[in-house]
């Protein structure tokens, strides 16, 4: 009997149930790696001289998700993360706090071109996301 009381504490121990999962947006993890592809994008969006890796941010996206699903979050949930009007609107504000940060004068091309070398020079996340012409 004490043998199946310790098999069975020792079975119950393992089907404890898994606490819940925090939003994406708090897996900084993949909430801040979404953020620099979202900076890369801007960068190339407001500098003429400077275009996007497209096959590596591609690349980099399908990796992101990839590790979103090996941390347990389904398709579904990614999707609603990712087409989500508040998230999107969090990121552009974490933005523009990153751009006013960096000294970026939104309303002059050149002062995002001189971030994106910037990034581009010290092989940055956001750097290798993109290429000067």
């Amino acid at each position: 009997m004490r043998v199946i009381m310790i098999a069975f504490l020792g079975f119950a121990m393992f089907a404890a149930p898994v606490a819940a999962k925090p939003p994406l947006r708090e897996v900084a993890a993949i909430d801040d790696a979404l953020l620099d592809v979202g900076i890369a994008d801007a960068i190339r969006d407001n500098c003429p001289t400077i275009d996007a890796r497209l096959i590596k941010a591609t690349a980099f996206l399908w990796r992101l998700k990839g590790q979103a699903n090996d941390l347990g979050y389904t398709d579904a949930e990614i999707d609603a993360y990712r087409k989500s009007d508040a998230e999107k609107e969090r990121l552009k504000a974490r933005g523009r706090a990153f751009f006013k940060a960096r000294g970026v004068d939104t309303s002059n091309p050149q002062s995002y071109c001189a971030l994106g070398l910037e990034e581009i020079q010290k092989q940055s996340r956001i750097g290798s996301l993109l290429r000067a012409k």
